[in-house]
């Protein structure tokens, strides 16, 4: 005959037995999913940080700042907004030396950067030109820039004016206590009234370039009071907004 009070407590036995079991199996399975690796991040924002070109346009010297008779050239005026561009790293192995002539020589270097903000002011009584541009480059590629320019301006000893056929002279040096680093390049030719100074000089990640043939001194002091304008805008600015992890 049945027992139904043995079958009772042998069913509340097994029970008991299998309670360990179900435990451990529970156990096993948190344990697992707290160790499980986390899913791999978002790559890093490699131009995370950096300068966009309408803040760098912000750090540009004002129309305040250049004498009277100067006015910005509308043609020469452009950046590239809130958008980054590709950067480029493939210098030529001859610098073109003629690159020294223009507004946008910074490009001698070979080397684009990511973000970028530039003008031109000219006196339309005396054709005196004083342009400006900040570039913004990933990590140490600021570093290299000045590098290049100062290489290159060492190869360009001499080049012909395209305007005037005349041969230009090139001078070149380093220049202490202006951003973290800073080239000076000075262009004379015979057949100019006036001389060309161009400064590069990095600040962090970006470098800013500047010509001017303002004044009698190869524009020279105009160059500088130029470039210290900038270095002091952008050691004051606050730099891009990184993007949301």
């Amino acid at each position: 005959m049945h027992n139904p009070s043995r079958t009772a407590r042998a069913a509340r036995l097994l029970a008991v037995a299998a309670l360990p079991l179900a435990l451990a199996a529970c156990g096993a399975s948190e344990s697992t999913s707290a160790t499980a690796p986390a899913s791999p991040s978002a790559a890093k924002d490699p131009n995370a940080g950096l300068f966009t070109g309408t803040q760098l346009k912000k750090a540009l010297a004002p129309a305040s700042f250049f004498a009277p008779g100067f006015a910005v050239d509308p043609s020469a005026a452009r950046d590239t907004g809130d958008t980054y561009t590709p950067p480029s790293t493939a210098p030529a192995a001859k610098p073109d030396c003629s690159k020294l002539a223009s507004t946008g020589w910074i490009d001698i270097a070979g080397i684009g950067s990511v973000s970028f903000a530039q003008n031109d002011y000219v006196d339309k009584n005396t054709s005196e030109d004083i342009g400006q541009e900040i570039d913004a480059y990933r990590g140490t590629t600021a570093a290299d820039v000045l590098a290049g320019v100062a290489k290159a301006a060492a190869s360009c000893t001499g080049f012909t004016d395209s305007d005037t056929q005349s041969k230009v002279k090139v001078a070149q040096r380093a220049v202490p206590g202006l951003g973290d680093s800073a080239y000076e390049i000075t262009l004379t030719a015979p057949a100019w009234e006036n001389g060309t100074t161009l400064i590069a000089a990095r600040v962090g990640t970006n470098v800013v370039s500047v010509l001017s043939t303002d004044g009698h001194d190869d524009g020279a002091a105009t160059a500088r009071k130029l470039t210290r304008r900038i270095v002091a805008s952008l050691k004051s600015a606050e730099p891009a907004a990184k993007p949301a992890s």
